[in-house]
């Protein structure tokens, strides 16, 4: 039998404890406009699924352990599934599809709509469960489609050069070269031994300001906003960059562990970003589940510039991707941190920068054009408390275009408007800390003018009239005049309790 990967077995594990749901799917949508010829279409996704073998494997269990089970395109089951719909009807169609359920001890991990909406027009979407696939996945995904449609509309299948590797090999070979963790020399228990070190201490749980107490159970819904960094301040975050030997990735998380800190989360923050786990260019070409995740802390103590940051963010950022490998599933196994269905193991804050290819479909005769599986802003689902996801833009010269993307805070903890405030803040300590990277941590400001003013001005207003005491003697307005109030209206009323010894208020 053919385990999963570290990776898979994580993802396999949180679906049978939180149940089946769409929160793991990943969503393609494109608008056909032209002559579609279905037939071939259907044709080429079945090219693409017998390309690529982890899209037509289901995950059977046997004594609790799950291991992987290949099928052929025949036993799959795979059809294409065609409805002509009314363009009334399309957004609440693709939003189903989107939203479809896998049964992975059953299902395929790849599911395929095709909706009619006109004479030469049509909605494709496509649907991989992240079990098999992850973002760099759509590029091969759409390339392959593209080559086997065409391929298809002349009368002959694809005529593609092998893959060298299948999903199926990286897992074996994954579970060689790591080794076992009771090896102290193996490669598995060096880095898990790295980690320990590298996260011994840190915060469970950040202290970010939420709106609500956490339920006990994580229901994975989240608010949506917009986020969008100026052209100026894109430049000028590049330069800084440059001039300080660091990424732009490197300057936006840093920024971001300012931002959390500055609104109460301390001066240890964890923060998780996603690396391609790509490491071999074998599996550059190939569908399934590669990236991995990474935890790095960033070190606020002492109230250091956000050069200084820079260059502690740089220093531990090295040193974690130097120790990549590791899974981040096999990690939390590893290192037990407290296990909680409420929140994200090791942190609940994301960073992803997109620097990915984008997937292209590219149809003979057809235009195709991608289109937002939901909307930017919004409820959507989320797996963190705050998920942020930036991509640079670039003009045709190169030139910095500015930074979009879009923050998500979790509905459990958070209300509505907490998302645009962080969006807020973030952008405004970005162009902050760019604009003067030698201002230190403890002088930046997240609030704008009407927070402050609320703050300084709305709560701190001290005009309200005390009111009067009651009795001789009496304090007005503070504590012991208020205690003294109640013990002529109520003297026997319990004032206080401590340790099982109760004091009335005339007492």
């Amino acid at each position: 039998m053919i385990p999963l990967s570290y990776a898979q077995r994580r993802l396999w594990f949180l679906t049978q404890l939180e149940g089946p749901s769409a929160t793991y799917n990943i969503p393609m949508a494109l608008r056909l406009s032209g002559r579609l010829d279905r037939d071939a279409l259907e044709c080429a996704l079945r090219d693409v699924l017998e390309r690529h073998e982890v899209l037509r494997t289901v995950f059977a269990e046997t004594d609790g352990e799950p291991y992987q089970r290949i099928l052929s395109v025949e036993e799959s089951g795979f059809a294409l599934t065609v409805a002509d719909v009314r363009p009334e009807e399309l957004d609440t169609a693709v939003a189903d599809a989107v939203r479809h359920v896998f049964e992975l001890s059953a299902d395929i991990p790849l599911r395929a709509w095709l909706f009619g909406v006109g004479r030469d027009e049509h909605v494709l979407v496509l649907v991989v469960h992240h079990i098999a696939g992850d973002g760099w996945s759509m590029g091969p995904l759409g390339r392959d489609l593209s080559v086997a449609y065409g391929a298809r509309c002349v009368g002959r299948a694809p005529g593609w050069a092998l893959l060298p590797v299948q999903y199926a090999d990286f897992v074996l070979w994954q579970r060689e070269v790591f080794g076992s963790e009771e090896d102290p020399e193996s490669v598995l228990s060096r880095q898990v031994g790295f980690w320990r070190e590298a996260l011994a201490g840190a915060p469970e749980e950040l202290a970010l300001p939420y709106d609500r107490l956490r339920p006990a159970v994580a229901s994975h819904e989240g608010y949506a906003v917009g986020l969008e960094v100026p052209a100026g301040v894109h430049a000028r975050l590049r330069e800084v960059a440059r001039e300080r030997g660091v990424t732009v990735f490197m300057v936006l998380q840093a920024a971001l562990a300012v931002t959390l800190s500055r609104v109460g989360a301390g001066t240890d923050i964890p923060i998780g970003s996603a690396v391609a786990g790509r490491t071999d260019e074998a599996l550059d070409d190939l569908v399934g589940f590669f990236v991995n995740t990474l935890v790095v802390r960033t070190d606020l103590s002492g109230d250091p510039t956000f050069g200084e940051v820079l260059e502690r963010v740089r220093e531990t950022s090295l040193a974690g991707f130097g120790q990549q490998d590791v899974p981040f599933e096999r990690l939390v196994e590893e290192l037990a941190p407290a296990r909680s269905l409420a929140r994200h193991p090791l942190f609940q804050v994301m960073l992803t920068l997109q620097n990915n290819a984008q997937a292209v479909v590219d149809l003979p005769g057809v235009d195709v054009e991608g289109l937002a599986t939901q909307p930017l802003t919004g409820s959507r689902k989320t797996k963190f408390d705050l998920d942020v996801m930036l991509t640079e833009t670039l003009d045709t010269d190169g030139t910095p275009a500015g930074l979009t993307g879009r923050l998500v805070v979790a509905a459990d903890v958070f209300g509505v408007g907490a998302a645009e405030r962080f969006a807020e803040w973030l952008v405004r300590v970005v162009e902050v800390v760019v604009g003067a990277p030698d201002i230190r941590v403890g002088a930046v400001d997240v609030l704008g003018a009407d927070e402050r003013a609320l703050v300084v001005d709305a709560w701190n207003a001290t005009s309200a009239g005390a009111g009067a005491g009651a009795g001789a003697g009496a304090v007005v307005g503070l504590v012991p005049g208020r205690i003294a109030e109640w013990a002529v209206v109520d003297p026997g009323a319990v004032a206080v309790v401590c340790e099982g010894v109760e004091l009335s208020y005339g007492e």
